[in-house]
């Protein structure tokens, strides 16, 4: 981040809203790897950290820009920059931490990844991740972290609370027809739609951990409560059977 004077309320900018008065800087090379690194450690305050993630490299977020930025990362030297921190023990391991799938494969190839943090690819709504991308994961050691289980709010919230949202905006009909029929299935077995969502990304093998988005300490308690839950053979089963789920997924079965 680099200081903005131009800054001057809290509106949305870069896909965040907040006033504070710096503006995103993508710097991928190793030096700039480094300089983000120590940064880091003042912000956080702590003398290391644990898994350094390379933060939206891809074409999702930087669009014509991506080939200088991935040419940064790897003929640049970041990802050298992160297998040095690595060595030295300054970090226990490094990533991605990104929303698309494709760059996931190119940097599995380019680096010794520890791990990738895929946001909203992994889903009761998404689920291609199965094809290849989880076996190059498990064939390279390569841990994930499912991020965004609820795909932007629409399998937390469903569909009978005013506009849903999915992938960062407005679900499409489509995807709000296919969220309802499982609220329906959800609803006759007495299960919270949100429960599922969270714990199916879990049964898959390559997934070590899910990562919901949580703004309080109410959300935190009803996480917990959902990862507890036991949700009945039967949901998942007719969740499959019914196409809303890909017959090769592994379903979490109690």
């Amino acid at each position: 981040m680099m200081p903005d004077e131009g800054v001057i309320d809290d509106r949305e900018r870069d896909g965040f809203f907040s006033a504070m008065p710096f503006s995103p800087h993508y710097d991928y090379t190793g030096d700039g790897v480094l300089r983000s690194f120590e940064a880091s450690l003042h912000r956080l305050g702590l003398a290391r950290i644990g898994l350094l993630l390379v933060h939206d490299i891809g074409k999702m977020v930087h669009g014509d820009r991506h080939e200088h930025y991935w040419n940064q990362l790897t003929r640049g030297g970041g990802f050298a920059a992160l297998e040095r921190l690595r060595d030295e023990g300054a970090i226990d391991g490094f990533g991605l931490g990104v929303n698309e799938i494709a760059v996931c494969h190119d940097a599995i190839q380019a680096a010794p990844l520890d791990a990738i943090l895929l946001a909203g690819r992994y889903t009761l709504l998404e689920q291609t991740p199965l094809d290849r991308l989880f076996p190059a994961c498990i064939s390279a050691g390569v841990t994930v972290i499912a991020g965004g289980p609820y795909n932007s709010g629409i399998l937390a919230s469903g569909t009978r609370r005013g506009a849903a949202h999915y992938n960062y905006g407005e679900a499409p009909d489509g995807v709000v027809g296919r969220v309802r029929r499982m609220e329906e299935l959800a609803d006759a077995h007495g299960v919270p739609l949100a429960a599922a969502a969270l714990q199916f990304p879990l049964a898959h093998p390559a997934v070590a951990c899910v990562l919901p988005g949580l703004g309080d300490a109410n959300q935190a308690r009803q996480t917990l409560d959902w990862f507890d839950l036991a949700i009945p053979a039967e949901f998942w089963t007719e969740m499959r059977d019914e196409g809303l789920l890909r017959g090769d997924a592994p379903l979490p079965f109690h």
